[in-house]
């Protein structure tokens, strides 16, 4: 029997949620700099003029002697402190910049 994530009402087909989330939009894990201080890492993805990040926390505390480098490349320190924050949708221009993460040193958190 053939597994189909849609159903019609009344003509209109309606698709599960879960057969459409982030398919078109590749999510990246990404530590993202914004303005005013922020410093937050999650899955990152763009629509439109915002960008959204998903399963996100903030990076109060580096807990680094090499900055926000070691942790993309290293992973987080016994001394980095973050804090849940779900999902972060903001202007794109509200960026400073951007790390690309090397996930499998976060595989703890993500």
């Amino acid at each position: 029997m053939e597994s189909t994530n849609e159903i019609e009402i009344n003509g209109v087909k309606y698709v599960t949620k879960s057969s459409i989330k982030n398919t078109d939009k590749p999510t990246t894990l990404q530590i993202i700099i914004l303005q005013r201080g922020w410093v937050i890492i999650g899955r990152y993805r763009e629509e439109k003029d915002e960008f959204i990040a998903e399963d996100s926390k903030v990076l109060r505390v580096w807990g680094t002697t090499k900055g926000l480098g070691e942790l993309a490349l290293e992973g987080p320190t016994a001394n980095t402190k973050m804090d849940d924050c779900g999902t972060v949708r903001s202007l794109k221009t509200t960026i400073v910049a951007r790390l690309d993460v090397d996930e499998t040193k976060w595989s703890k958190y993500y």
